[in-house]
């Protein structure tokens, strides 16, 4: 079996609060990758630090996303924010390149009322970004996320997010399919896989709806998921974006019992 798993650490071992010591732990469960929202209080000393001392391999990283205390979640889709979204794009290629990172979530923002302006920036936006990605080795990554997880975020339909794909037409950017997003905004899990593969740059999973481990019960059968993936050849990192039921370690029993290792 191909499909390989990381850690994402602001999701799994919080045992311990800081996102920098997490790396230690997912090591210490026998990951040899993880990914991770943007490690807003760290230096980008301190984070690659950690991760080399860990010996594990960073597969993504999000975009600084601004004053998250705010509810701001990225500038991309945000008229007028454009300085502060080419600052963040930036910043996070800083971070990436030291921890030798080839691909950034590049996060849309709210948008309470979504108008043209919006549509157009965003359009505008990620061009930069790819660009800005195509220099430095980079695949830039858009995820669409739904409507009750989080309300009035910009980028919340594939279908949407597929069209600005192929606008911008770019191979520094494609679709982060997470299932879990993908389940409450349009299921049709199976079809969906198959259509957007050409597109698609990663992967995360977790189950519906309570966003714990793909085992537990719920609407998705990821034993099922999983084998589409493969079949239809998907051989990189599945991020587990999943919230443990219980300890993280304990979770991780259905890796084995899904036919995988870690």
């Amino acid at each position: 079996m191909s499909v390989k798993f990381a850690s994402n650490l602001s999701f799994m071992f919080l045992e311990t609060p800081s996102i920098i010591e997490r790396y230690r732990l997912a090591k210490e469960a026998g990951f040899k990758a993880v990914e991770s929202g943007f490690p807003f209080g760290f230096s980008i000393k301190e984070v690659s630090e950690a991760k080399k001392n860990a010996g594990v391999e960073q597969i993504l990283i999000n975009v600084y996303t601004g004053d998250v205390s705010k509810g701001e979640l990225g500038f991309a889709a945000i008229p007028g924010e454009e300085e502060n979204f080419r600052k963040s794009i930036d910043l996070t290629i800083e971070y990436a390149k030291a921890l030798n990172c080839k691909k950034i979530h590049v996060m849309s923002g709210k948008v309470n009322e979504v108008t043209s302006a919006n549509d157009d920036v965003y359009v505008k936006n990620l061009s930069y970004a790819a660009d800005r990605f195509s220099k430095e080795g980079i695949v830039g990554v858009i995820e669409p996320i739904n409507s009750i997880t989080v309300p009035n975020y910009y980028m919340n339909s594939y279908q949407k997010g597929l069209d600005v794909i192929k606008k911008i037409n770019s191979p520094n950017l494609k679709l982060l399919l997470d299932v879990f997003h993908m389940q409450h905004i349009c299921g049709n899990i199976t079809n969906n896989i198959k259509k957007l593969f050409p597109y698609i740059g990663h992967v995360q999973i977790a189950q519906v709806p309570e966003r714990h481990e793909p085992d537990t019960a719920g609407e998705i059968n990821y034993k099922y998921v999983l084998s589409t993936l493969e079949k239809e050849g998907y051989h990189d990192y599945v991020g587990l974006e999943y919230r443990p039921k219980a300890s993280s370690i304990e979770g991780l029993s259905w890796i084995k019992n899904y036919g995988y290792n870690l």
